[in-house]
């Protein structure tokens, strides 16, 4: 499995709390990631412990109105 390299700006869920939501990366230092979450906040994340899900897909929660 190869191993994703995350960046600030990305978009990521955490796979043992999905209830926190997505999550975008502010940043990555080494093992530590950084990541504001929609429903938990700011976390500091181990790397090294907890592999991160990137999510590649940018949600739309509001639609675009033409007009």
């Amino acid at each position: 499995m190869q191993e994703v390299t995350l960046s600030p700006g990305m978009l990521v869920r955490h796979p043992d709390h999905p209830e926190w939501g997505l999550g975008q990366v502010q940043s990555a230092i080494g093992h530590r990631i950084s990541v504001n979450f929609e429903h938990r906040g700011k976390q500091v994340i181990n790397a090294q412990v907890i592999a991160l899900l990137p999510v590649f897909e940018e949600p739309s929660p509001h639609p675009t109105s033409h007009g």
